[in-house]
């Protein structure tokens, strides 16, 4: 089957700004493709490209085995795409604005009504565009951008700024929309939402692609030790670190802070159990690598306005 997306070699620059910089990378049909990347590393950009929204400088771009620049009138009814800030008529309802979209697109106001029910808002169809939420207003943006049933769906931080309850609900349209068989490309600042949904994800950073690969291995890929806390007081930190030695156990550190006590290790098993002999184990936490180490670990920590 034929990759949803292909870009080799894309380049976009505004002034002395290199926006993107020589992103490849290739989208199959039916994947869930996050893009991730601090502020200002070139995420939108390069989504706009995509999109035929933006005309790149270099490279080449295919959407659906066409050339999405100049616009391209097949390919529109084909995507759908979700704004990182949506502006909707204040003053159409709801209900109207998903009319609206759906009659530029040729559809009926029976399936617009359909997918207003779907992304959960048939209840506040008569309320103005204006007076929704955040999350509602993300909901009503994502309706919009499925409307017409695409093929392919871009989303750019579509939770960006939604309380936590907020999130999961959209997690939950977002994983059914991939489900059905469309193609999905996000770009987020959250990773665990990424974790969660994306099948694999790019890391950007200064315009360039760092690092491509499904979340699970791009953390195994990094070969974190594995950080197991219990509660302090228990065991004293040298009788743990005497107790690993004597197991042969191989451990990076053994520290207390006096409210915990932390063991860093590639070797979790022998930890927990000479832990459990203790019986050190109240308050047991095990954190293991995440996609947030990854993404810190290739674009640094400094601090992005």
């Amino acid at each position: 089957m034929k990759a949803a997306i292909t870009a080799d070699g894309i380049r976009k620059r505004y002034g002395d700004i290199q926006a993107v910089d020589g992103v490849t990378l290739t989208v199959e049909t039916g994947e869930f493709y996050g893009i991730l990347g601090p502020n200002g590393a070139g995420k939108t950009t390069t989504l706009e490209i995509l999109e035929g929204i933006r005309e790149a400088d270099e490279g080449h771009v295919e959407l659906l085995g066409m050339n999405p620049w100049p616009r391209n009138a097949h390919l529109l009814p084909r995507i759908g795409v979700q704004f990182q800030a949506s502006a909707f008529f204040d003053r159409l309802t709801a209900r109207e604005t998903i009319h609206t979209f759906a009659s530029l697109y040729g559809v009926g106001t029976k399936p617009a009504d359909a997918m207003l029910d779907r992304v959960g808002l048939s209840d506040l169809g008569g309320v103005r565009a204006e007076k929704l939420s955040g999350g509602q207003a993300q909901r009503l943006s994502i309706a919009c951008a499925l409307v017409h049933n695409p093929e392919l769906v871009f989303l750019d931080e579509p939770t960006t700024g939604l309380d936590p309850q907020a999130r999961r609900n959209l997690w939950d349209l977002l994983r059914d929309i991939n489900a059905e068989g469309r193609t999905v490309i996000l770009t987020t600042h959250y990773l665990d939402e990424a974790e969660i949904l994306c099948d694999r994800v790019s890391v950007m950073d200064h315009g360039k692609v760092l690092k491509t690969g499904t979340p699970a291995a791009l953390v195994r890929e990094l070969d974190q030790t594995t950080r197991i806390t219990v509660e302090s007081g228990v065991v004293e930190a040298s009788v743990v670190r005497d107790l690993l030695a004597t197991a042969g156990a191989e451990v990076a550190s053994v520290e207390d802070d006096g409210v915990s006590l932390s063991v860093a290790t590639h070797q979790p098993a022998p930890v927990l159990s000479v832990l459990a002999e203790q019986g050190a184990l109240r308050g047991l936490e095990v954190r293991g690598a995440t996609l947030e180490d990854v993404f810190l670990h290739l674009t640094g920590r400094e601090y992005r306005a």
